[in-house]
């Protein structure tokens, strides 16, 4: 899976070019254990770490915005307005 992040990664910063907009830096990691990506978005010495389930990346990876994730990006990047 973790071979895959580089593609996720990819999608998830078009579809979501806030991330880049507002300079926010975006990593992930897919945990075996919970079966689910971890999602870290950084701007500065500022963290955000939420979970994007396995369903929800693969419809990221086809182009479908998940609107929970994008409600945590864009609350997260209001902070820095």
């Amino acid at each position: 899976m973790d071979k895959e992040a580089p593609e996720l990664a990819a999608k998830l910063n078009e579809i979501y070019p806030e991330l880049a907009e507002r300079g926010l830096v975006l990593d992930l990691e897919y945990s075996k254990a919970l079966n689910f990506w971890g999602v870290k978005i950084a701007k500065g010495r500022h963290r955000l770490h939420t979970l994007l389930n396995k369903e929800d990346a693969a419809a990221c990876l086809r182009g479908a915005r998940c609107e929970q994730l994008g409600v945590q990006i864009n609350r997260f990047a209001a902070h820095f307005e």
